[in-house]
């Protein structure tokens, strides 16, 4: 990893300065420290792709050494976040800073202190685990031949696949294929790793094992982001989950903190031996809310706080109810979204039709030559070498 109060650094992973060979480039960059401890801050950032709007105005903030889930639907502008982060992408409006730097600006320096996994990888099918690794490291100006091969090792060992550094990467399984790239992710020490989509196409065991690398991470003193647009896949993982849609941050938060705004009251589960008469239930002081199970023979309270607990069960036992349960529920991330997007929905009188983002490819059939840059962030992420392209 490059110094991060300028001077000389090595190979720019995302410039190719000769046809065919990667050298080293010198720069000059200010100090990249992270600022009121966020790694990332985007304020009011606005992106186009043709006629659609991919970002609207996004405010986002990532705190220091912290998992943080960007989660939305399918086009909601996520992975176009991500790209802004690294600067493989430019804004129309606002401003993004990466460690307090502009990645417009100084995205050498930015993207030297990166890590990025995508939905797709971009791994050389023909090529063996180890190949694909020591390609990488070559491009990030690690060296190349013995002096990686240590490097290339401890990496795949953490991601459990050093057996497999012989074998042709087109023969591995979509789960290995993550593996491969979350190992070529950290090669160069990033201070921050962005993961689009990480479990896309994996069955759930490999979907379990690869969220709890993820998780393992920030013990490293790292700084995670991810996208998903699966509620399990951030549940028990995010320190702080901002919601997305329509490229704007409709909420962010740590999960307590969207507990206290989304789920203020009390929420008790009820079971009895019979069926539950529902208007008992509502009629109740303290009682907000009756919502039905799965089964007669249990109920959901809101309640205007847990004080009304004691009086609720005396109730039921002197209307002859015979209660088998009495659970306090603690909201899940699911609630807690549904919670937001019910919220926003009533604040909006309906809500808000789906953008062309959410249903259709749409891009700009821009002739633009391709840049040495975006070839080389295409080469390590999978995403379009056409930075014009969504």
């Amino acid at each position: 990893m490059g110094p991060t109060n300028g001077g000389t650094i090595g190979c720019d992973p995302f410039r190719c300065r000769s046809p065919g060979r990667w050298v080293p480039m010198t720069f000059a960059a200010p100090p990249g420290t992270a600022t009121n401890n966020l790694v990332v801050e985007l304020r009011s950032v606005r992106r186009r792709f043709g006629d659609v709007n991919a970002l609207a105005g996004l405010d986002l903030e990532v705190p220091e050494n912290k998992i943080t889930v960007l989660l939305g639907p399918n086009g909601a502008g996520k992975t176009t976040a991500i790209r802004m982060i690294t600067g493989a992408l430019e804004p129309h409006g606002g401003s993004v800073k990466t460690f307090g730097l502009d990645p417009a600006v100084f995205g050498e320096e930015v993207r030297r202190r990166c890590g990025v996994v995508s939905a797709k990888p971009a791994l050389y099918d023909r090529l063996d685990g180890h190949a694909n690794l020591a390609y990488a490291a070559e491009l990030y100006g690690l060296g190349r031949g013995d002096q990686i091969d240590e490097r290339i090792r401890s990496a795949a060992a953490r991601f459990g696949i050093e057996h497999a550094l012989s074998q042709r990467v087109g023969g591995f399984s979509t789960g290995m294929k993550t593996r491969l790239a979350l190992a070529r992710s950290i090669l160069h020490g990033p201070d921050l790793l962005l993961f689009d989509e990480p479990t896309s196409g994996l069955d759930p065991e490999s979907s379990h094992a690869v969220l709890e690398m993820i998780r393992e991470m920030t013990s490293d003193g790292r700084t995670v982001v991810m996208c998903t647009h699966l509620l399990l896949e951030a549940e028990g993982l995010a320190d702080k989950v901002i919601v997305m849609e329509d490229g704007k941050d409709l909420v962010s938060g740590t999960p307590a903190e969207l507990t206290q705004r989304f789920w203020p009251g009390t929420v008790v589960l009820i079971g009895s031996e019979g069926p539950l008469d529902e208007a008992l239930l509502s009629s109740i002081e303290g009682v907000r809310q009756v919502e039905p199970t799965s089964t007669v023979y249990q109920k959901r309270l809101h309640l205007d706080g847990e004080h009304h607990v004691p009086d609720i069960i005396a109730a039921l036992v002197a209307n002859a109810v015979r209660l088998t349960q009495v659970e306090p529920i603690q909201p899940s991330l699911e609630d807690l979204y549904f919670a937001v997007r019910t919220k926003r929905n009533i604040a909006d009188d309906g809500g808000r039709q789906l953008s062309p983002s959410f249903t259709s490819e749409s891009q700009d059939s821009s002739d633009e030559a391709l840049t040495d840059r975006h070839r080389q962030v295409a080469a390590l992420t999978g995403w379009p070498a056409n930075k014009d392209q969504p």
